[in-house]
């Protein structure tokens, strides 16, 4: 720290390990640098989080834990998005929000306090940080593309003002995005996504949350490269008339990737070892999100007529909800695997094995999958997984798997041919290629670590400075 003061920041996120995970590697690399974080969230939560925090780092880690407050109709050992059906996630906002006063008792007792840094739901919480003079981060775990379809935080906080009320309006391109550019959603994903801006079972709309967020903050960090996205970036700082700081991708290390003993990865990876290089396509739809029985249904025939060996992971949650064809796993048992339980994605994508992704289009599986160098195939569904998909298709770093853009249905043949493109096909060398180039800048540690490093430095240099 070259003598400096060590910051005490404060680190709140969502409870979605796609959120947590990410807070916490921002986390590490802030702690690196000598500086006290405290990291809240639900204590089952932390739990299943310790072991990913490395031991020379523990002592400026603190895990605070902060038990959610009991809601009607919710499992009483639901700490996180995936314990729940989709369905349910609002309730677990509903339990968030309950965490106010808990948190305010934390952070008066905890001073003194830099900064927080938190998440898209906690519109509650900077008017406590200002209160006790807390410098404030949003970090938004969207890339630059996928943020700005909302617009100003303005328009979020009148729930969309009116763009988000017909899905039509969301199917063409968006006035406040002034070049040209592919951020449109079909249909099928508008009439999905616009819910965000009405008020739900946690009684506050998502539009709402993200909106006075983004407003109420000092600083809106991002989990994006100007390598990939300089213009929207530029354009988020115009849309908000604050900084807009990229924090880098936040990989998963490679040599993270590649290791680990338990018998899980070991049983894993003997299955992916019997394969030669690039034959295996990778299958994961994300932990939240359960698509339905006729989606279920067309991919694993898709799977099956497409002849190449796959990997599914598939969670556990949605084995309870839907069901593989009559026969599947026994007609495809020397094809692929259907693993239903938790897989270590980072390690799976890792293995010379593996030769494409088919994904649903997380942010955070996307960073995944291209770091490793793998195209996608890609199966969106909610949110904002279209909207990445449209990009990626454009950077061709992997196709889209063609759909009905207004019911969202698809089918096996339209499943096979997609991977056979991508594995096969003399025109899916460039989805090879790209993602290849694609991954030297994800996968680039210095890279990706001088964003952080930037970050760090814009923290302690506008921290807050104690009155004489």
């Amino acid at each position: 720290m070259d003598n400096r003061k060590e910051l005490h920041i404060i680190v709140f996120p969502w409870i979605a390990f796609g959120h947590m995970i990410p807070f916490l590697e921002l986390s590490k690399h802030l702690a690196t640098k000598g500086h006290h974080i405290s990291y809240v969230s639900a204590p089952l939560n932390l739990k299943r989080l310790l072991p990913k925090i490395p031991q020379n780092l523990v002592p400026l880690i603190k895990l605070v834990p902060l038990p959610l407050p009991r809601i009607e109709k919710l499992p009483p050992d639901a700490e996180a998005t995936s314990d729940v059906p989709f369905d349910d996630v609002q309730l677990l906002k509903k339990a968030y929000d309950g965490l106010k006063e808990p948190l305010e008792r934390f952070l008066e007792a905890s001073s003194p306090i830099d900064w927080i840094i938190y998440d898209f739901p906690s519109y509650w919480l900077p008017p406590i940080a200002d209160k006790l003079g807390i410098r404030k981060v949003f970090l938004s775990l969207m890339n630059g593309w996928s943020s700005a379809t909302f617009g100003p935080a303005s328009n979020m906080i009148k729930d969309g003002a009116g763009t988000w009320s017909n899905p039509e309006t969301l199917t063409s391109p968006l006035e406040w995005i002034p070049f040209p550019n592919k951020v449109v959603y079909r249909f099928h994903e508008a009439k999905k996504s616009i819910s965000a801006a009405h008020p739900n079972a946690s009684g506050v709309s998502d539009m709402f949350r993200s909106g006075s967020s983004v407003r109420d903050c000092d600083v809106f960090a991002i989990r994006s490269c100007r390598e990939l996205e300089t213009e929207y970036l530029q354009l988020l700082e115009k849309l908000h008339r604050k900084p807009v700081i990229p924090v880098g991708l936040l990989p998963t290390l490679v040599e993270e990737g590649k290791r680990g003993n338990d018998d899980t990865w070991q049983s894993i990876k003997g299955w992916l070892n019997k394969h030669i290089n690039g034959s295996v396509v990778y299958v994961a739809l994300g932990s939240e999100f359960v698509p339905s029985q006729d989606d279920i249904t067309e991919l694993a025939l898709g799977l099956e007529l497409s002849m190449l060996s796959f990997f599914w992971a598939l969670p556990k949650q949605a084995t309870t909800q839907i069901e593989l064809p009559n026969g599947f796993e026994e007609r495809t048992r020397d094809q692929g695997l259907v693993w239903k339980n938790w897989a270590p994605q980072s390690k799976i994508l890792a293995h010379d094995s593996v030769g494409a992704f088919l994904t649903h289009c997380g942010w955070s599986s996307i960073i995944e999958g291209l770091q490793f160098g793998r195209p996608l195939v890609m199966l969106p569904f909610v949110l904002d997984q279209g909207i990445n998909a449209r990009v990626m298709e454009e950077k061709k770093v992997g196709i889209e798997i063609p759909r009905n853009s207004k019911d969202g249905s698809f089918t096996k043949n339209s499943v096979a041919e997609s991977l056979k493109v991508v594995f096969e096909d003399i025109f899916g060398k460039i989805y090879r290629d790209e993602a290849k180039k694609m991954s030297r800048i994800v996968a680039d540690k210095d890279l990706q670590n001088q964003y952080v490093e930037n970050f760090e430095e814009y923290l302690y240099n506008n921290r807050p400075i104690p009155e004489a």
